[in-house]
């Protein structure tokens, strides 16, 4: 299979997958919500998925640096998933589909990251990423989430959500079979028996700064991820309207990733990086204070092409210059479990304790202020690639 045939595969894991993802996050807390579940109990259910991201993304990481065998891990993991949602149609109570959510978090939760792992090898030529290539591939992801999004809103808003797991059985399905037709490449690297160590690699500064941003990042995001739709659905907004939003974010996303390649060299990654998080502290200061006013709402949802798309991008690029070769699964893994593992788990909880007792708006507000952090230590990232030069250098007058 030619290189560029090759990247199909990847395309379609990434619109199988995202498609999942575009109505499941979107349409859990609404769920859970029409099953009669508190604000509380919704938090703690949302955040089974970051929970997973704390082990499960490193665990299968460094299984698949150490074996080579991303794509059979990424297969084995499709078909638990799959054979998990199945149960969603049972009657658990909160604490039975809190376990059945857990096991089958712990199996999709890895498999973006080996998918990006293994896609990065892909698409690097000579040592370096091509953002041009990687846009085009995850693109189709992002094709997939505005579909399901969209649709499913309509959906719930005509039938109910009483069809969610169906939706969720489908979409795991959809991802077994794309699993299944990537081909089953290995990295020469992967044969070598020698261990390499990742310390050294966070040890450095700008490796410790780029973490500690994309975990504030992230946290400003989780109040979108979690909330937005509960928000949304308590300000009035149908479900059908609910997709629209959620589609229009996507949409710009999609725009985003087919001309990044254009965009992208204008500014170094680090330079961006600090771009990304500014204006994520825009977009939750207007979420915050006008949600009611449609078409600022629209425009705070079309930043979400600088704060996801964007940042994404970037981050992945500089996950792959950092932690090359073996250590790529494991770079990966890092950033999930980090980036979206942590301030998941953190985001959800916190967000659910602040919202029962000051309202929903408050988590949104706090966002802000998290972006101002997270913007921060990238701006330090970015001061690390280009310090100041020092008095004593500075030419004489």
């Amino acid at each position: 299979m030619t290189p560029r045939r090759q990247l199909w595969p990847f395309a379609a894991l990434s619109a199988s997958y995202f498609g999942h993802i575009g109505f499941f996050n979107p349409y859990l807390p609404l769920w859970l919500q029409d099953m009669g579940l508190s604000l509380l109990t919704i938090s703690v259910l949302t955040a089974v998925q970051a929970t997973t991201r704390l082990f499960a993304p490193y665990a299968w990481g460094a299984i698949s640096d150490r074996t080579g065998e991303r794509v059979k891990l990424l297969r084995i993991g499709a078909g638990v998933a799959f054979v998990c949602a199945c149960f969603l149609w049972g009657d658990w109570g909160p604490v039975g589909l809190g376990v059945v959510l857990l096991l089958m978090f712990t199996h999709t939760s890895a498999m973006m990251p080996m998918s990006e792992a293994a896609m990065a090898h892909l698409v690097s030529q000579n040592g370096a990423f091509d953002t041009k290539r990687y846009g085009r591939v995850r693109l189709w992801g992002s094709m997939g989430f505005l579909l399901t999004v969209f649709v499913a809103g309509a959906w719930f808003e005509a039938f109910g959500m009483k069809h969610f797991p169906g939706w969720t059985v489908f979409s795991l399905g959809a991802v077994l079979l794309s699993v299944w037709w990537m081909p089953d490449i290995k990295e020469a690297a992967h044969l070598v028996v020698e261990h390499v160590s990742v310390g050294p690699v966070l040890r450095q500064k700008p490796v410790q700064w780029f973490f500690a941003s994309t975990f504030f990042h992230v946290l400003s995001h989780i109040g979108i991820y979690v909330f937005f739709s509960l928000y949304l659905n308590s300000l009035g907004y149908s479900k059908t309207m609910i997709g629209v939003l959620w589609a229009v974010s996507v949409a710009v996303e999609v725009v985003w990733f087919f001309t990044q390649s254009r965009w992208l060299p204008r500014l170094s990654l680090t330079a961006w990086l600090v771009a990304c998080s500014a204006v994520m502290v825009l977009r939750m200061g207007l979420t915050a204070a006008w949600a009611d006013v449609l078409w600022i709402l629209l425009l705070a949802q079309m930043l979400h092409a600088i704060t996801f798309a964007t940042h994404h991008t970037v981050c992945i690029a500089l996950i792959s210059q950092h932690f090359a070769g073996r250590l790529r699964g494991r770079g990966q893994a890092l950033y999930t479990v980090i980036a979206y593992g942590f301030p998941g788990v953190l985001g959800a909880l916190l967000g659910g304790l602040i919202s029962e007792r000051w309202g929903l708006q408050s988590v949104f507000a706090l966002s802000s202020l998290t972006g101002v952090v997270a913007t921060a230590a990238a701006y330090r990232v970015w001061r690390l690639q280009h310090p100041r030069r020092p008095l004593s250098d500075a030419p004489a007058a």
